[in-house]
């Protein structure tokens, strides 16, 4: 059973872990895989300190992490032993009802199940930029749901 709480700082570790773990798969299509660093030598890990953070545990054992900065979904990762599951979708949700109606993230080009998933809870494309990932290029989009046309 997955139970969904407030991050504790003895999570810290590992959402690292998992973050390390699903990277790679998150590069995959969208950006050159020597683009990868362990989150804690990224410079975003000052973000990640600063979000607010859930996690999504299984038999004591965190199986997922969503990060929210105001109106911003800045972090959603789930450990790729548990993907399929349904963590992610309720992790997105959880950061939904904590940012509020107005929401955005953002998501690189060639992530389709990530771009999925945020279609599916009413995300839609608001505009494609090129990024970069620790010095590798890459496509990006940004996402919102609830703003008003």
């Amino acid at each position: 059973m997955v139970t969904y709480r407030d991050y504790e700082d003895k999570d810290w570790n590992a959402i690292c872990q998992i973050h390390d773990r699903a990277r790679p798969d998150e590069l995959v299509g969208s950006c050159d895989p020597r683009g990868f660093i362990p989150i804690e030598q990224d410079k975003e890990v000052e973000d990640l300190k600063l979000s607010r953070k859930f996690v999504a545990v299984i038999d004591d054992k965190v199986a997922g992490f969503a990060g929210v900065d105001d109106d911003y979904l800045a972090w959603l990762y789930i450990d790729p032993d548990h993907y399929g599951k349904g963590i992610g979708r309720e992790l997105l949700k959880i950061g939904i009802r904590e940012i509020g109606k107005y929401a955005w993230t953002v998501v690189l080009d060639g992530n389709h199940k990530a771009i999925a998933l945020y279609e599916s809870e009413g995300f839609k494309e608001a505009s494609r930029f090129a990024g970069d990932n620790n010095g590798y290029p890459c496509m990006c989009l940004r996402m919102e749901r609830g703003k008003s046309a």
